[in-house]
């Protein structure tokens, strides 16, 4: 039986990037990215300020970086992961991000989302509604409430 040398070269190919793919993902310990753990929040250096902030906040004993970072719907979790997974890797790959770390837009809206799912019944008693607080440029939670989570890093 001769074999397709191109076959044979293809799946070489695919061996090698997925050898090395899996090799990475393990080497950052990409699983615990899929946990629920802070800590995971922290295999990286940059984000380490803002853990140890978050250790000392009046949330740590209520929410996680999850519950206020990622959507709480089960596709919305995934996509948002995968996406922050992807552009995260080829960031600090690349050396190519921004120290201090800065949320995006996106991940802002996220984490204002979470905001208002949680203190619902606290909105109703504060001058902003919620539709106001989700127009461009206007005050958010963080804007009075910069201390909340791991704000208190002078960014």
């Amino acid at each position: 039986m001769n074999a397709n040398p191109f076959v044979l070269v293809a799946v070489a190919l695919a061996a090698l990037v997925g050898g090395l793919g899996l090799f990475t993902f393990n080497h950052a310990q990409g699983w615990s990215y899929l946990s629920h753990d802070p800590a995971a929040c922290v295999n990286c250096h940059i984000m380490r300020p803002q853990f140890q902030a978050w250790q000392h906040s009046t949330h740590k004993n209520v929410a996680t970086c999850q519950d206020c970072h990622m959507p709480h719907d089960f596709v919305g979790k995934w996509y948002t992961k995968a996406r922050d997974g992807w552009n995260h890797s080829k960031a600090f790959t690349l050396g190519n991000f921004h120290e201090p770390i800065h949320i995006t837009p996106a991940d802002e809206r996220i984490a204002l989302n979470n905001c208002v799912a949680c203190h619902r019944p606290l909105l109703t008693q504060t001058h902003l509604s919620v539709k106001e607080m989700q127009q461009p440029n206007a005050p958010t939670c963080t804007s009075c409430h910069g201390n909340v989570g791991h704000r208190d890093q002078g960014q």
